[in-house]
């Protein structure tokens, strides 16, 4: 019996730390892509059989609380504003000359017309807080040995996933894979990232692409043209008002 109560309790023990160890993998490399703030200027591409489009745009990011992001192309877009401040999401269209607050339900939209959710890009969940993380095996991409780490979403979580895996290096902590499931474990999306270099001083992968696995002829590019990281920045940047002045 004794026997058997110290087994349990070891593999309790086993089963607690690989938790930890999962949650500290991702902080880290959620943390190498941010920073404690960050400016990164972006490319995005929109392809589609038929068609494609490109937009360009700004973001300003501090912690995990604030963001904002502007675009400075197509001209029809141009000075669209994206802000989040806290659990916030704010729009601002300079054609109505008008600031929409945007509710928990639209997080699941495209944004901007692309494969990215109105989540993907203002992060209004936190992979670090909203999920329970566990390492679930070993994976190689594009010749990097990584982590596979499962997320599953916290019970009081708002997030818009039932399931997350992350595929993250071992050596260097890089974001290299997302798969995105549904509350039924459907894979609805996947996000690849590539073209590791130097940026802002650290070596991050500078292209990712969304793909949406029923579309697989369809797809989102995002590029970072620039980016540098823990800049000056205060959270009185992020309000509503700044919104119309940033441009």
């Amino acid at each position: 019996m004794i026997k058997k109560l110290i087994t349990v309790y070891l593999l309790l023990l086993t089963s607690l730390s690989f938790a930890q160890d999962a949650k500290e993998i991702v902080k880290i490399a959620d943390e190498k892509m941010q920073g404690l703030s960050n400016y990164t200027t972006m490319t995005i591409k929109i392809v589609r059989p038929t068609w494609e489009r490109e937009m360009k745009m700004r973001s300003w990011a501090k912690g995990t609380d604030y963001s904002l992001i502007i675009i400075d192309a197509p001209s029809k877009d141009k000075g669209t504003v994206f802000l989040k401040r806290k659990k916030e999401i704010w729009n601002w269209l300079p054609s109505i000359d008008k600031s929409i607050k945007l509710p928990p339900s639209m997080m699941m939209q495209n944004w901007m017309g692309t494969d990215f959710t109105n989540d993907d890009l203002v992060k209004q969940s936190s992979i670090v807080n909203d999920y329970d993380h566990s390492i679930v095996g070993d994976s190689t991409i594009e010749g990097y040995e990584c982590y596979k780490i499962q997320m599953l979403p916290k019970p009081e979580a708002a997030v818009v996933w039932g399931k997350v895996i992350l595929y993250i290096d071992k050596s260097e902590y890089l974001q290299l894979r997302v798969e995105y499931y549904d509350e039924d474990a459907y894979l609805i999306n996947l996000m690849n990232f590539y073209d590791v270099k130097k940026m802002g001083g650290r070596n991050i992968p500078s292209r990712m692409e969304m793909i949406p696995v029923d579309s697989p002829e369809k797809k989102t590019i995002m590029i970072f043209n620039s980016i540098e990281f823990d800049i000056d920045i205060d959270e009185n940047f992020f309000t509503t008002q700044n919104m119309k002045r940033v441009h």
